[in-house]
């Protein structure tokens, strides 16, 4: 699968030849979905908490007789059906993480790399190197090339120059190879990966 090299101009840079196993699979959505939803939530803080009968500050003394007042009987004013009293089986402090296979979220990573190549919306770049760091002339750069919601994925290392112009350019991320995944991908509208992005994913997903 050969794509055309571009650099930051816009100019062309030659081209390269992409792994058929990482931008050439039939997007499956129901893999996406799994890997997604594996990511979301692991990443939900799962602090939620409310006050039980025990926990909530009121006295526990008899709100009235037993008997003879004609209505129901109750004990105390913590009670659940009370405005106010504790919350009967509220939420709780918990993790919503949940396992999933190593093997299939490699196969997630390369579904949505093959998805945003099969939608056109795939961009190879020569180099993200800049020599001095200056948001200004990144800003009009990124704008000529048309990307208004972008990844870009780098190599092991982002040049420091690019990630701190980078840093206030709406809807536009910087990642690693490593930090690479599926969320991030499918969020963007545009994916730009580096020529050392390409050989980094490729060594990684093998």
């Amino acid at each position: 699968m050969k794509v055309d090299v571009l650099k930051l101009d816009g100019k062309k840079a030659g081209s390269v030849d992409l792994d058929e196993a990482l931008f050439g699979l039939e997007p499956r959505a129901d893999i996406l979905h799994r890997v997604v939803r594996w990511q979301r939530n692991n990443a939900q803080a799962g602090t939620h908490k409310v006050k039980t009968r025990k926990e909530v500050s009121y006295s526990t003394k008899k709100i009235y007789r037993q008997k003879g007042t004609g209505g129901a009987r109750h004990g105390a004013r913590s009670a659940p059906i009370f405005r106010g009293g504790g919350i009967y089986k509220g939420p709780t402090p918990r993790s919503h993480g949940h396992d999933l296979p190593k093997k299939f979220r490699k196969l997630g990573l390369r579904h949505a790399l093959s998805a945003k190549a099969a939608e056109g919306r795939l961009v190879v770049i020569d180099s993200i190197e800049m020599k001095d760091a200056k948001t200004a002339a990144l800003a009009k750069q990124v704008k000529e090339m048309g990307w208004k919601r972008a990844l870009i994925i780098d190599g092991a290392d982002v040049d420091a120059n690019f990630a701190q112009a980078a840093r206030n350019i709406e809807g536009l991320d910087v990642l690693p190879s490593m930090g690479a995944n599926v969320y991030d991908i499918l969020k963007r509208d545009t994916l730009v990966i580096t020529k050392a992005g390409v050989e980094a994913l490729e060594a990684r997903l093998k």
